[in-house]
């Protein structure tokens, strides 16, 4: 592979590695070739709410004298990322997707950054998302919404809240970026922006440094173009801090050993028939191809019951984000006179009603669906589902007083880990996605199923109108 400049910003973080450690690319080369894409394409994008490029510049050139004098410190180094601008670099602005908190410094560097610059890897800037991390739709009415790069013509729902990380690596803006996911925040605009997002179990990632929403189901992952990649930056971000002590429940899983596997002998579930209502019939048709096109892979094809239906595993993560959410930024949205979207405050007043014996009742209650849950999975090792019901919808028909987060809140709920990756398009060119639902720290077999079923198809080589 001989990257040619015109080109560089198509390549997966796995490919881009490959060239700057065989030294036929440099870091400072793909770095700036990003900023002038950014430059062009971002003013109607509005992906990033910052750009870090002079100091982008100057850790593309550390990394390119490390490299070349033989001091790479893995497989990262040298590759831009970008992050959702609620994980925190001591004294940059951290606004959490919020007009209050425009001009609010950070007081400390989340371990997730750290351990990005510690690869080497080139922090760009900061990505825009739902104020508070507060929604599904992507919107935010003072900061600006990003647009969904897959139609040029019409505003679309690029999900969220990680919206801004979903928008810029569809749209080549970026290889990866990190998202944050509380009931669905990176699978979201992984389904809508067609990319590949990992929601990870709680404890796999530090959270420390990170603006919370809801501690009980606040979880960081990565957003990419390539199931590999997603992998690579999920081996980089797990494992103990001591900033963290949810951190120290298991220890770190390798995913790379077992990630070519396939899924031969592997038992995948399937939506239950009464949840197929509803679900876009486009959207519908490709999650069926999917489960056929594993099935002739060698996977073994389940039905399974659930403790409950989707919707009513939503309803109670819905609780427990809105009573958590309004412990953390009751202040705030209490405030009548501080400029707090129209669509986000209703969301944080949930919790405003909510006694301390619903909110111990709603954790009492997840307690006993985990059990159940953990009792229908037996011995599978996935159930799949549609990522979101629809493909991206105009935002003018985005109904803010609903979620669109039907299947991804009981992953958070359940302490589940899942990924998302494309499955399809719909008529009108748009992606959808499928759902790879795993039992907690079961990341390494999301990403196995992820791959094989990646491996076999196209989806992911095809560019947005907007890239």
């Amino acid at each position: 592979m001989n990257a040619q400049p015109a080109s560089l910003h198509c390549l997966t973080v796995h490919q881009l590695s490959s060239a700057l450690q065989s030294h036929r690319i440099s870091a400072v080369e793909l770095t700036d070739h990003l900023f002038d894409r950014i430059a062009r394409l971002d003013q109607k994008l509005h992906s990033f709410v910052a750009f870090y490029r002079d100091d982008a510049h100057q850790a593309a050139e550390s990394a390119d004298k490390a490299i070349r004098a033989g001091h790479t410190v893995g497989p990262l180094h040298g590759i831009p990322i970008a992050l959702k601008d609620l994980i925190e670099i001591e004294g940059r602005v951290t606004t959490g997707g919020s007009e209050i908190w425009r001009d609010r410094l950070s007081p400390t560097t989340a371990t997730l950054a750290r351990k990005a610059m510690a690869a080497g890897m080139i922090v760009i800037g900061k990505t825009h998302l739902v104020e508070f991390a507060m929604g599904g739709w992507g919107t935010n009415q003072y900061m600006g919404t990003p647009w969904n790069p897959w139609d040029a013509e019409t505003p679309r729902t690029p999900g969220g809240s990680s919206s801004g990380s979903g928008v810029a690596v569809a749209a080549r803006l970026v290889p990866c970026a990190i998202g944050t996911d509380t009931g669905g925040s990176v699978r979201l605009p992984a389904s809508w922006c067609g990319i590949v997002g990992l929601k990870t179990t709680v404890g796999r990632i530090s959270n420390y440094g990170i603006l919370p929403l809801a501690p009980t189901l606040d979880t960081p992952g990565p957003m990419t173009r390539s199931v590999e990649d997603a992998a690579l930056l999920f081996n980089l971000f797990q494992g103990f801090d001591p900033l963290d002590p949810r951190t120290a429940y298991r220890q770190p899983d390798d995913p790379m050993p077992s990630l070519k596997r396939g899924v031969a002998g592997l038992r995948l579930a399937v939506l239950p028939e009464a949840e197929r209502d509803g679900i876009d019939r486009e959207v519908l048709a490709a999650y069926d191809t999917s489960i056929e096109l594993l099935r002739g892979l060698g996977a073994r094809i389940i039905e399974i019951a659930l403790p409950c239906k989707f919707g009513e595993f939503a309803a109670l993560t819905g609780q427990v984000i809105g009573a958590e959410g309004y412990a953390i930024l009751g202040d705030f949205v209490d405030r009548l006179d501080l400029p707090i979207d129209e669509a986000v405050r209703p969301r944080i007043w949930i919790g405003k009603s909510m006694s301390a014996r619903d909110y111990l009742g709603a954790l009492a209650k997840r307690e006993k669906l985990k059990q159940q849950f953990d009792g229908a999975f037996g011995d599978i090792d996935a159930l799949l589902t549609p990522t979101t019901a629809t493909a991206a919808i105009p935002i003018a028909d985005a109904d803010q007083s609903k979620s669109p987060a039907i299947f991804t809140r009981m992953v958070n709920l359940l302490d589940l880990c899942a990924l998302s990756l494309p499955n399809g398009f719909t008529a009108t060119g748009l992606p959808t996605s499928l759902h790879i639902v795993c039992r907690g720290y079961h990341e390494a077999t999301a990403l196995r199923i992820g791959l094989a079923y990646e491996q076999a198809t196209d989806w992911l080589s095809r560019l947005p109108p907007l890239a």
